[in-house]
């Protein structure tokens, strides 16, 4: 079995609270990632999706002067490094998420996203398969 460490991305983009959506939203350009981890002294508190930045930008929020705790998801669900693929696809498909930090002990390690999930099951479906002529 596959699991999410496997996979996962391991250098997470943060914010803090404090920051602005503005700061949360270069860092997310800067890097083309669609999330960032919300962490206080090093915790998990929240995640801001681009859903999120889209949210704020349709009820006229102000990116310099919105702060990331006014407009992320808190506490966010997580899954462990040893989490299989298959259940966190489910989880993600359940929830209609697609960006799934992982922790342990409550620090963050890594993060998933449905595109890995999505590269990872084609990777696999065309092993399956085997070359083609």
């Amino acid at each position: 079995m596959t699991t999410v460490a496997e996979l996962m991305v391991t250098d997470v983009l943060t914010v803090e609270p404090s920051d602005s959506i503005g700061e949360a939203a270069e860092k997310m350009v800067a890097a083309e990632v669609g999330a960032v981890v919300v962490t206080d002294f090093g915790r998990i508190v929240g995640i801001v999706t681009e859903r999120d930045l889209l949210r704020a930008v349709a009820q006229r929020a102000r990116a310099a002067e919105a702060r990331c705790r006014q407009w992320m998801t808190p506490d966010p669900l997580t899954v462990e490094p040893d989490t299989t693929v298959e259940e966190a696809a489910e989880i993600m498909f359940e929830h209609n998420f697609r960006h799934l930090p992982v922790v342990k002990d409550g620090r963050s390690l890594g993060m998933v996203s449905l595109r890995m999930l999505s590269r990872w099951a084609f990777d696999r479906s065309r092993e399956s398969v085997g070359p083609t002529a």
